[in-house]
């Protein structure tokens, strides 16, 4: 538990922060997307660092259990996944990148559900835990 609680103390911070300022700097983000997807090596080492975080969350919480702790283990698989698909398919993140960066209706909702994620997270690790 108070690994989780760790976890949660800087996870949920951060996803509050990121996900406000989606919220607050849209358009500066879409050109952020823009001109990532079109760096080859930006989107390699942006690759490596959600597959090194994953195995860190997953190596030290890899716990599945119907809690919050649920959302960090999710976290950290969802950490390796993203960082796989970076580094082994980057054509085809560039692509989605493209694709969702035009979308607003998807960053909106993006955004929030990452507030909403962090706001748990931070209670939890802040609050609750």
């Amino acid at each position: 538990m108070q690994t989780s609680v760790f976890i949660a103390k800087i996870l949920g911070p951060v996803c509050v922060i990121i996900g406000v300022s989606l919220m607050v700097n849209r358009k500066f983000y879409q050109k952020v997307m823009e001109d990532f997807s079109k760096n080859a090596a930006l989107l390699f080492l942006a690759g490596i660092m959600p597959l090194f975080i994953g195995f860190l969350v997953v190596l030290s919480h890899n716990v599945w259990e119907l809690s919050w702790r649920l959302i960090i283990t999710i976290y950290g698989w969802g950490g390796i996944i993203k960082g796989v698909w970076m580094i082994v398919l980057p054509d085809s993140v560039a692509k989605f990148m493209q694709m969702y960066q035009k979308n607003e209706a998807l960053l909106k909702m993006h955004s929030v559900i990452v507030v909403i994620v962090g706001a748990v997270l931070s209670f939890f690790g802040y609050i609750a835990g």
